[in-house]
């Protein structure tokens, strides 16, 4: 095999271990709100213990990509390409942390019933996991109209988090004995907002990826 064949099969083997990774993530969003929608502690529980193959994926992809720097020496468009990998490990493992962080208020939580029917956090979370199979997308056609998509749907998520901080505050007022769980519903949307930066922040690696110029969606 020739330097640049094994250099393009590490680098394929790289592709796979983030497009395998971000699939994970997104069912873990999808999953962790499922969890707090109906009340079902096993399904929390199922993505917290999740979390440690993802941290392990994470490890393999800075493996992979510190091993080609190190015998490869890539310049140019190859080295954004495992400059950008290790970024977007990195978002996407905060991800994976964010929906434990999810899982974890339906535990505490527990069996008590919800102050209201969850409408604007599964909205929340179901774009957030769009951003998620977009960014990864994007990533792989090295699409920059795509990568440029998160910032709109980032904007959606802003949008919704300040309305369900409103409404939750609503309730705190009305109603003091919701408190605690509105709080923790707060903590929830704050959670997803988080994520759909860090999916825009992959957006903005993809732009870095093709341009060579980092720009800022989340402006």
């Amino acid at each position: 095999m020739t330097k640049r064949h094994n250099f393009d099969a590490s680098l394929n083997e790289l592709r796979k271990e983030l497009i395998d990774m971000g699939g994970k993530v997104e069912r873990a969003i999808h999953l962790s709100v499922e969890s707090l929608k109906a009340g079902n502690l096993a399904l929390a529980r199922e993505v917290i213990a999740g979390d440690a193959e993802l941290n392990a994926m994470e490890e393999r992809i800075d493996d992979i990509g510190t091993r080609l720097i190190a015998t490869q020496q890539p310049v140019a468009k190859d080295l954004r390409r495992i400059i950008i990998a290790f970024r977007m490990a990195s978002d996407l493992e905060r991800m994976a942390d964010l929906a434990v962080d999810v899982a974890k208020v339906t535990l505490r939580i527990g069996e008590e019933p919800l102050i209201k029917p969850l409408v604007d956090i599964p909205r929340m979370a179901e774009i957030a996991r769009q951003m998620t199979i977009d960014s990864i997308e994007a990533y792989v056609r090295e699409d920059v109209d795509l990568a440029y998509r998160m910032a709109k749907m980032d904007d959606d998520v802003d949008q919704l988090h300040s309305q369900i901080m409103r409404e939750l505050f609503g309730f705190m007022v009305e109603n003091p004995r919701t408190v605690n769980q509105s709080l923790l519903l707060c903590f929830v949307s704050r959670y997803l907002e988080r994520m759909a930066d860090h999916a825009t922040n992959i957006g903005e690696s993809v732009v870095y990826l093709v341009t060579g110029k980092r720009p800022d969606l989340n402006a």
